[in-house]
């Protein structure tokens, strides 16, 4: 079986060459040979891409290898690590001696409202935000607002991108140039995994990293839920989603219910103001990606370009016309009406995270316990807002 890095440099290697197809046609029509050259690169770029993200969940899986302490365990001082003490909340609730139970309130705080249950400790609380990174795409690109409290706040906005100075004359008054600001939201909302039931035998057995097994399966349904509402969330009971939020860019032409045509890409490229160009980048689902590939400039060359700048130990960023593609399966796919492509600067979505909100609950009831398992829910007040609306752009493919 290949190494990790064997594989990253095979990547690297098929990019480089895909690249290097594109660069030596120039503008010359590509024959037949030359797209089923291109397109074998493509697809063993492809395959190879998942077999190093398979290899690369393994690897981290062996990296948290969390220290984990038994019922019996003596506690020194009153104290014990505090990735320790999750992990014997997780693994035995309340049977535990009474002075790890104090060292489990230390390290732990109980208030999380009406549902109890711990807070979790920052080592915790990061594991499980770096998890919600997996699901989605917009953390990876969206700007992180971390706050101490959850009230309600009003972010001002303002775009700046149609003004300008002047020139003053010697001992002139400058003229005053206002700033229109506009008040946007951004309220957090109490997120919850709902219950998972994990049999009691797994919890317990000291060879499974408790901490990490649980906070996956939680973090999966947050990242999941989160994600979507980041992206298509109506801002009614949920956080408003950068699809609702973005300005129109580009109507597909007649005919153009399912794909795009190259044409509509460039005009969505420069819907959006240089100023907000320089960090940009766009936004789809893979189905949408698929059809992009396909796309050919009039010489025949493909207009996507494999990413393979960053070297061994860091994938780089497919490019889209000189620009990073983020693969967000929560924008709408293909359809008649569906805003499918966003275009722009994602940095002006903003996520707000309430510091301290992340809890996780243990339930030892019957509803569980009869069938030999353990409870575990996780709560998370997060919420989301496109702060300045000429930023992003969509593409919304046509009607008909």
């Amino acid at each position: 079986m290949k190494s990790i890095q064997a594989l990253r440099e095979r990547k690297i290697e098929l990019a480089r060459q895909a690249n290097h197809i594109l660069a030596e046609k120039g503008d010359q029509t590509w024959t037949k040979e030359d797209q089923t050259k291109y397109d074998g690169l493509m697809n063993e770029l492809e395959l190879i891409g998942t077999q190093i993200n398979a290899h690369q969940r393994q690897l981290d899986a062996e990296a948290d290898n969390v220290f984990v302490q038994k019922p019996g365990t003596k506690v020194v001082d009153g104290d014990i690590n505090k990735l320790a003490a999750v992990a014997l909340y997780m693994r035995h609730g309340n049977n535990v001696t009474a002075e790890q139970a104090i060292a489990i309130r230390n390290a732990m705080s109980t208030t999380t409202g009406a549902e109890g249950g711990f807070t979790v400790p920052a080592e915790v609380s990061k594991m499980v935000i770096d998890a919600l990174k997996a699901y989605g795409g917009m953390r990876d690109v969206a700007t992180i607002l971390p706050t101490e409290s959850g009230n309600a706040l009003t972010y001002p906005a303002s775009d700046g991108t149609a003004e300008e100075g002047e020139i003053v004359g010697e001992n002139a008054a400058a003229t005053t140039g206002e700033i229109t600001f506009s008040n946007v939201p951004l309220n957090p909302f109490k997120y919850s995994s709902k219950k998972i039931a994990l049999p009691v035998e797994l919890i317990q057995d000291s060879a499974i990293d408790v901490i990490a097994f649980v906070v996956n399966r939680l973090a999966t349904r947050l990242g999941r839920i989160t994600n979507k509402h980041y992206t298509i969330g109506t801002g009614t009971g949920q956080p408003w989603g950068i699809v609702n939020r973005a300005s129109a860019g580009k109507v597909g032409t007649t005919g153009q219910t399912l794909t795009v045509i190259y044409d509509d890409l460039a005009d969505l490229f420069y819907s959006i103001n240089r100023a907000y160009r320089r960090g940009s980048a766009w936004s789809l689902a893979d189905t949408s990606l698929r059809n992009i590939r396909k796309i050919k400039d009039t010489a025949g060359r493909p207009i996507f370009t494999p990413g393979y700048e960053a070297g061994i130990t860091q994938d780089a960023p497919d490019l889209l016309m000189g620009k990073p593609i983020v693969i967000n399966d929560d924008v709408p796919a293909m359809a008649a009406n569906a805003k499918s492509i966003l275009f722009g600067d994602h940095k002006q979505y903003t996520i707000r995270d309430v510091a301290g909100s992340t809890a996780i609950r243990r339930f030892d009831d019957s509803a569980f316990a009869l069938n030999g398992q353990v409870g575990f829910c996780g709560w998370q007040r997060t919420g989301g807002n496109l702060l300045d609306t000429a930023a992003v752009k969509y593409y919304q493919n046509s009607a008909t």
